[in-house]
């Protein structure tokens, strides 16, 4: 069956219905473009331009839809047009469907159509000149350049414009694009940062808080008691501290108000006290030297941060035992290693639920700065590794399990 053509555009519709009433005027009106006793028509008579005019109508309306078909028939119908006595109508008709084929065809034909039309336009003044040497004769150039290539130019200037407006169209969506792909992978890399900032700031406290009200709740000694309303409380504090210096980073800067500082490694020996506090045995062996430069506060903030979740998570899930917290800098190559070890998990499970997400925040952590970082049993241990480059360098990839340690 054969596919159906589409319906042309109302507009060509228009056009088609203007352009065959104006040369139906045209006829009844006995105006026509060339005496009847002319030589060159062969079909004198007023109806005889009225099949033309009908079938350069029709061409008008597959002008969108099919540009090419339209224009090979409306130059058949010129053709037939020029043996009447001819009707502007027509041929006004003829050069609308020049233009469109241009503007609205394949790219192939609106490139070749011009050029065609154009070598039309140069034969038609240079042949008929060097046939009848009159400058009459150089009418006959002007006449197909206005009825052809005219259109055809104008055609292809409009369709270059109008490419270009599409092209500058396509580029601005895309670049509304990336831009949008940025700024989520902003929000999504801030957010990361945040869950990160707000999870070893609060974890440590809240685990510890934890344990010691399981215990006041499950050893009846008003001295027990007393002292894990004490730790309760003392952590409580820190936690609140923690959270007040982590909502001053989030809010706007303003006013007198000084940003609090990031924690630095001079903070491990108050955060080794608060493990300790908590019930830890814990030892503290810090060798970064003095005399080779400071180290940089990205790697500071990040050392602290895998301390104090390493410190959390022996608090909730190691057998009671030594916990060793070894920092030691290397200058070739120059990197800070973090080590912290402690006793492989509880026979009676964690004292505290785990999330899973304190390892993950510590492999991110390192894989920013560019270094390596490891967790897993060691020789009866669980110990933690991070080798954090105090120079600059392009984020790696470190190891480390899914989930929390057992």
């Amino acid at each position: 069956m054969a596919a159906a053509l589409p319906r042309p555009h109302r507009f060509d519709v228009y056009v088609a219905c203007g352009g065959l009433l104006g040369g139906l005027v045209l006829m009844a009106l006995g105006l026509a473009l060339r005496p009847a006793d002319e030589p060159l028509v062969l079909l004198p008579g007023a109806w005889a331009v009225l099949p033309p005019l009908v079938v350069m109508s029709g061409c008008e309306l597959l002008r969108r839809t099919a540009p090419r078909t339209a224009l090979l028939t409306g130059t058949a119908a010129l053709t037939l047009d020029t043996v009447t006595q001819g009707s502007v109508a027509t041929v006004l008709m003829f050069t609308d469907v020049v233009y469109a084929a241009v503007l609205y065809g394949p790219p192939a034909s609106a490139r070749r159509i011009p050029r065609i039309t154009g070598l039309l336009t140069v034969a038609g003044t240079v042949v008929p000149y060097a046939v009848w040497r009159v400058p009459e004769a150089l009418l006959i150039g002007v006449v197909i350049g206005a009825v052809a290539y005219g259109p055809a130019a104008t055609g292809w200037i409009v369709r270059d414009h109008r490419d270009a407006a599409i092209a500058a169209r396509l580029h601005a969506e895309q670049t509304t694009l990336l831009a949008e792909m940025d700024r989520r992978e902003a929000v999504v890399a801030e957010r990361a940062r945040m869950a990160r900032e707000l999870h070893d700031m609060v974890a440590n406290h809240l685990s510890a808080i934890a344990i010691h009200s399981t215990a006041a709740l499950s050893i009846d000694d008003p001295k027990t008691s007393h002292e894990a309303l004490g730790v309760i409380r003392e952590n409580s504090v820190d936690g609140l501290a923690e959270m007040r210096r982590l909502i001053g980073i989030l809010r706007d800067g303003g006013g007198d108000r000084e940003p609090a500082a990031a924690p630095t490694l001079d903070g491990l020996d108050a955060l080794v006290d608060g493990a300790r506090a908590n019930g830890l045995d814990v030892t503290l062996d810090i060798d970064i030297g003095t005399g080779t430069g400071r180290i940089p506060a990205p790697v500071e903030l990040a050392a602290y941060r895998i301390v104090q979740e390493s410190l959390t998570n022996a608090l909730k899930h190691a057998r009671p035992g030594p916990v060793t917290v070894v920092l030691a800098r290397h200058d070739g190559p120059r990197v800070l290693d973090v080590e912290i070890g402690s006793p492989c998990g509880r026979e009676d499970g964690p004292r505290a639920p785990g999330s899973g997400a304190g390892l993950v925040g510590m492999r991110e952590r390192a894989t920013l700065l560019g270094g390596t970082f490891t967790a897993g049993p060691h020789g009866g241990r669980w110990t933690v590794h991070a080798a954090l480059p105090l120079a600059e360098a392009e984020p790696g990839h470190g190891k480390d399990p899914e989930g929390d340690r057992p």
